[in-house]
């Protein structure tokens, strides 16, 4: 039923639909192909390449991933013809004029679209698969130049597979783009010394990745997974609201499966532990035939559908473009009603060994066999030490290879020729972001360094390296002093009131305790004189004490 031919030597499937036609253009290129310095670059090629798609009477849209780039659209085949010819005019000539207006766009979206999830950058650290946790910092440095090379690098037609749902590939469609070489999905890199790892989240939510060998049975099991979640958290336990797990293909032979479950603040800690021990149930071979079975059963409902062959074409054109193996809609019917519950078992072993889990924040999984996933390195550099102006117990150590930010039981390292960008702030505050994800900031008036020694990060980091941020608000760089300054500021006024009063009782009776001291030492001291003396000295510093930690405590 799906046809393969060509378009001006772009591969090309066809399978028919009755409906109004549809059609996708999609490149094998995505997040995981940029660096973080140019971070967005895919992104901001795709807006480029729509702007004179403009306003139309049918619907289209652009999709960057992590392995690949799609431009789609459903309407006439009047319709595909225009708006692929204009994608492919615009790749050949990105309209520049545009790029300053698109990047503030690119801004906007990245703010509407929320927070990024952590789990990318914990499992692969500052690079390839994971940049999706990151903003698009590249935007701030990416020149015309930049964009081209990208574009002549990845938006070829060696690197496409065109789709097409209709009658046929409508007449007069054109793909006028530039030749160049089918690139295979990056290599995966790992910031995990070992699996299963955790680390803590910053809300209530539980998340589990886990990458396993991509198959029939792995869909199958992210299925079954999903079911257990969702009768042991939601429908028994009532912890949570939202139980899902999910399964994506990464384009190199494994495939990534997430399970997600909300939580109230309270209901938190109960969700985390429902969902470790569904994950340990199927582990250890506790699933249920009857859950495989329906799961099975659903997927090959879906199979059925009358125009199954067209709704599949975009998985079929991506797994032709990352070099996958395609299956025929009776091939796959059949390898999911062969799926055993020892199958199931198996991908939940996998999944279980190759786990990353975020907890909830405040909560941990070192109970539950997890191992903490790195926040600190293993080793600090070697060079000159400078303290910090506020806390003496902190060093930053710049060292001709590397440099550290040293704490008490921690510290954060980041190898010059291993760091994957450092930001620069006119203000001179830097960050260096190392290939594993560890982070190392500097704000120049917080360290006892001089400014030729911070500079030497300058010219160690190598300037393909470094992006350049605007500027900050005066009032938001950090300074000496300046916790102490502001110490006061948004106390509440209870706070204030205890304050004073605590103040005005330690005063008076630290007064009375010097009026007591002069008394005795000029009239000869009584046993009781003293021991009044030595009790309005203690209820000075009693009174004292609560003043200073309240001072502290707002610093």
């Amino acid at each position: 039923m799906i046809e393969l031919t060509e378009v001006d030597g772009v591969p090309t499937l066809v399978a028919p639909s009755s409906g109004q036609a549809a059609a996708g253009l999609i490149f094998r290129v995505g997040q995981a192909d940029e660096t973080l310095p140019l971070h967005g670059v895919t992104h901001l090629v795709e807006h480029l390449a729509l702007h004179d798609s403009g306003l139309s009477d049918y619907h289209y849209n652009g999709e960057t991933t992590s392995v690949y780039t799609h431009f789609h659209l459903r309407g006439s085949e009047s319709d595909v013809v225009g708006y692929l010819g204009k994608v492919c005019a615009g790749l050949a000539e990105l309209p520049m004029h545009r790029l300053e207006i698109e990047k503030e766009i690119l801004r906007t979206e990245s703010r509407s679209r929320g927070g990024t999830t952590a789990l990318p950058l914990r499992r692969y650290g500052a690079q390839g698969y994971g940049l999706p946790s990151y903003p698009e910092w590249g935007l701030a440095r990416l020149r015309p130049e930049d964009l081209r090379e990208w574009v002549e690098t990845y938006f070829t037609r060696d690197n496409a597979v065109l789709w097409i749902a209709g009658s046929g590939v409508p007449a007069g469609l054109r793909l006028p783009l530039r030749p160049g070489v089918r690139r295979p999905a990056p290599a995966p890199t790992s910031a995990l010394p070992s699996t299963p790892a955790w680390f803590t989240g910053d809300d209530t939510s539980v998340v589990f990745s886990a990458v396993v060998h991509r198959s029939t049975a792995a869909s199958v099991y992210s299925g079954v997974l999903e079911r257990e979640l969702f009768r042991d958290l939601r429908q028994e336990g009532g912890y949570s609201y939202t139980a899902t797990a999910t399964y994506e293909p990464r384009g190199d032979g494994f495939a990534t499966v997430t399970a997600y479950a909300d939580a109230l603040p309270e209901k938190q800690g109960a969700a985390l532990g429902g969902m470790v021990d569904v994950l340990a149930r199927l582990r250890h071979g506790a699933i249920d035939p009857s859950g495989v079975a329906a799961v099975r059963t659903k997927s090959l409902e879906k199979l059925n559908h009358p125009e199954i062959e067209a709704a599949r074409l975009p998985a079929h054109a991506l797994n032709l473009l990352t070099g996958q193996r395609n299956l025929t809609v009776d091939e796959l019917r059949a390898e999911l009603a062969a799926v055993t519950v020892e199958q199931v078992h198996a991908v939940a072993a996998e999944a279980a060994d190759a786990g990353l889990l975020q907890t909830p924040h405040r909560t941990t999984a070192d109970w539950a066999g997890f191992t903490a996933a790195p926040t600190s390195s293993a080793h600090e550099a070697d060079g000159n030490r400078h303290p910090h102006r506020e806390d003496g117990d902190v060093e930053l150590v710049i060292g001709p290879d590397a440099a550290s930010i040293v704490r008490p039981g921690s510290c954060a390292t980041v190898r010059y020729d291993a760091c994957a960008a450092m930001l620069t702030w006119p203000d001179g505050a830097r960050r260096l972001i190392g290939d594993d994800g560890i982070v190392l900031h500097l704000e120049p008036a917080m360290w006892a360094a001089p400014a030729a020694e911070l500079a030497v990060l300058d010219t160690a980091v190598e300037p393909s390296r470094q992006v350049p941020m605007p500027p900050r608000d005066p009032a938001t760089i950090p300074r000496p002093g300046a916790g102490r300054a502001d110490a006061g500021a948004g106390r509440n006024p209870g706070e204030i009131i205890a304050i004073v009063l605590l103040l005005l009782v330690a005063v008076a009776l630290g007064t009375f305790s010097v009026f007591q001291a002069v008394t005795v030492a000029t009239t000869g001291g009584k046993p009781h004189d003293l021991s009044l003396l030595g009790g309005a000295a203690v209820g000075a510093a009693l009174f004292a004490t609560p003043v200073v930690l309240l001072l502290r405590r707002r610093r």
